[in-house]
């Protein structure tokens, strides 16, 4: 609706504690500005996500020509994994620090570094190298840090919605790039595929310099549904800050329940489905085009289930709705092994579909809990829950590959991690009421 993007009034409070040199708020345009910036996030995050598309599409043909293991290409995406997820919290802080714009112009850099570099590898730690040291702090440092820091400094109403549209993009980069980036390496090999990663990531630099802000006082304006404040200092001792936020949040039980049930969630998706759900359907004589374009349609319908529970969190128990989607999640792998054919049939695409609307549905309420529980902390300790996600996503994308070259499928893989999303159903569900809702973040 007009009104969820209107804010008629824009509040000025210049008074004696206003800092020297901070603008007064202004009557703001008819659609705020908020809502270019989050939609300029809304890019960059699609075009630093196109990596995101690569690993599961060329394990095969990695292996293929360099007769890697796919315990090694395994390790390599598992190091990007982690890297991504250790980098967050460590990104949330330097942004305070520096500024957003100057952050993600220089992870955008690193990404297409690494991408374009691992044309001319030769060697497995050069993959290591470039797949998992550049583009893993390259893709960390956009990490869903990145979303919480805009989301919470020019949002105060319509927080729960905004997470759920900014997390959305991840898997709108994986609608765009990975049927493209399968038809390129079925026809052309993966070093274009390579090269397009590259390219994407570089494209959306000049969208960052140009039109993200980052702070809504840069334009004199209020946040979206808040009162106007001056522009902070920039926070110094930016990784001094982000350990100290660790240390105090793992004093809390909140923290490890929230970090231990994220953990599964990475594994059950970036580590296993991402990352292996190609190579396993064509073990099943499914061509590799077809596979991507499942986790395409996974794309589609992760939009949609992310934007859905956004709106939910604003409205509903976080906690609950975290239980419900893991249980759902972990009933779903165990069936997968089943439908896994040379076709894709009618209960594949249910699969499919379920799978989508659940993937990442897990983020607005595990942000929302953070904010509940550690106020303007939130998106540090946030970026601290988001690295454990991607350190079982690390685990199980290398134990993953360990096992189809052990028992030469991926079957016992899938019921495990069914197993793991009934846990962080239990988890979710023990997780104590907080009493600290974030204020707008410096």
């Amino acid at each position: 609706m007009l009104a969820d993007v209107t804010q008629t009034t824009e509040t000025s409070v210049r008074g004696d504690g206003a800092r020297p040199g901070s603008r007064p708020a202004r009557r703001g345009p008819r659609i705020h500005r908020a809502w270019l910036v989050a939609a300029v996030t809304f890019v960059t995050i699609i075009g630093g996500a196109a990596f995101a598309s690569l690993p599961g599409l060329l394990i095969d043909p990695l292996h293929d020509e360099f007769a890697w293991s796919r315990g090694e290409i395994g390790l390599a995406v598992s190091i990007n994994m982690a890297l991504y997820g250790l980098t967050a919290p460590f990104a949330a802080a330097l942004m305070d620090r520096f500024g957003i714009r100057r952050v993600v112009v220089s992870a955008l850099s690193l990404v297409a570094a690494g991408a374009l570099l691992s044309v001319w590898m030769t060697a497995s730690w050069q993959l290591m190298l470039y797949w998992g040291l550049l583009v893993g702090l390259g893709t960390g440092s956009m990490a869903l840090a990145f979303s919480a820091t805009v989301t919470n400094r020019w949002f105060v109403a319509r927080r729960g919605l905004v997470t759920g549209i900014l997390t959305a993009a991840g898997a709108s980069g994986q609608l765009v790039f990975l049927p493209l980036c399968a038809w390129i390496v079925d026809e052309h090999g993966w070093r274009p595929a390579s090269v397009t990663v590259a390219l994407a990531a570089l494209a959306v630099v000049p969208f960052v310099w140009l039109l993200l802000r980052d702070h809504p006082a840069d334009v004199g304006l209020a946040p979206y549904g808040g009162e106007f404040t001056p522009r902070p200092e920039p926070a110094r001792g930016a990784a001094a800050r982000a350990v100290r936020v660790l240390l105090d949040a793992a004093r809390t039980g909140p923290f490890w329940l929230l970090a231990g049930s994220f953990a599964i969630c990475g594994a059950s998706t970036n580590g296993l489905i991402r990352t292996h759900f190609v190579p396993s359907a064509h073990d099943h004589g499914m061509p590799v085009t077809a596979a991507a374009s499942l986790l395409a349609v996974i794309g589609v319908f992760d939009v949609v289930g992310t934007i859905a529970s956004g709106w939910l969190t604003d409205r509903f128990e976080a906690r609950r709705l975290l239980a419900v989607y893991y249980a759902l999640r972990g009933v779903s792998l165990l069936f997968l092994p089943m439908l896994l054919a040379p076709g894709v049939h009618v209960p594949m695409i249910f699969f499919i579909v379920f799978y989508g609307l659940d993937w990442v549905a897990t983020v607005p309420p595990t942000l929302a809990l953070c904010r509940e529980h550690y106020g303007a902390d939130s998106a540090i300790v946030f970026g601290w829950v988001l690295a454990s996600h991607q350190v079982g996503a690390a685990v199980v994308a290398f134990l993953g590959g360990v096992a189809r070259d052990v028992f030469g499928s991926y079957d016992v893989v899938w019921y495990a991690s069914g197993g793991l999303c009934a846990a962080a159903a239990l988890m979710a569900l023990v997780i104590r009421r907080g009493g600290r809702e974030a204020e707008p973040a410096a």
